[in-house]
């Protein structure tokens, strides 16, 4: 379980610009269950990612991953138990190495080694056969430098070295805004079914409702730092979603 206990964060404060995003927010998000995010922009998605993370730290209040207290730990040390697709294609991936290279690397994540003596006893049957689950015919472009990728193949290569040492959560950032809806159909099945294969527990950055729907188990929405409502996906159609959460940010802008 992923337990966010009183989270507060506050940015420049006691300025002109002061921004309390959070004051003592608390969720907690269950093991095997993949949660969507959604809200408007600033309402606090990537700052509880970035908090979640150890990009930014709280000001107040705890975060527990399992039997792992994350507020104690950096960035660095945090990455042990959390993987992270971002929306650029491009950052979750080395684009000048090669896919092989990449492969290694995201296979020896938590790990201490230099990249001479990685590639040296690096397994390649081994990463073939990861990199056959995804049915791109990356396993045949192994020498091939990632940058020379398409968008969609490059997302899923991010996707699956994110969670080839499985992570305890699973963090989306709205990893398919940046492609065409196809592309974005497909990596969002794929990232299904690996959530599905490894059981990880995942949240999820998202502007599709659609994708909330169809993909999620649950789905929150943020507004202004705070929780609008806290939903299970299984019986929700998305236009009830559409009214729920434009409902929702009325009666915001409303009470402003």
């Amino acid at each position: 379980m992923l337990k966010i206990n009183r989270l507060s964060k506050t940015f420049y404060p006691g300025t002109e610009e002061e921004n309390q995003v959070f004051n003592e927010f608390s969720l907690d998000i269950r093991g095997e269950e993949c949660t969507a995010i959604l809200g408007p922009n600033g309402c606090g998605k990537s700052t509880l990612f970035n908090l979640i993370s150890g990009k930014i730290q709280e000001d107040q209040g705890s975060i527990q991953l399992e039997n792992v207290n994350l507020s104690d730990l950096n960035e660095e040390n945090r990455a042990r138990y959390i993987g992270k697709v971002m929306q650029d294609p491009s950052k979750g991936v080395s684009p000048n190495l090669t896919v092989l290279e990449n492969m290694t690397i995201a296979r020896k994540k938590g790990q201490k080694f230099t990249l001479k003596s990685l590639l040296k006893n690096q397994d390649k049957e081994v990463v073939i056969e990861e990199l056959k689950t995804l049915n791109l015919g990356l396993e045949n472009k192994l020498n091939t430098k990632v940058k020379y990728l398409s968008g969609g193949q490059r997302q899923s290569l991010s996707l699956l070295m994110a969670t080839l040492v499985k992570p305890n959560l699973l963090l989306l950032d709205e990893h398919t805004a940046a492609l065409d809806p196809k592309t974005s159909q497909v990596i969002m099945e794929k990232t299904v079914e690996l959530i599905e294969r490894e059981k990880m527990m995942t949240l999820m950055i998202t502007h599709s409702l659609r994708n909330a729907v169809q993909f999620a188990d649950r789905v929150i929405m943020l507004n202004h730092g705070q929780l609008m409502f806290d939903l299970k996906t299984q019986d929700l159609t998305e236009i009830e979603l559409e009214e729920l959460y434009y409902e929702t940010i009325n009666q915001s802008l409303k009470t402003a």
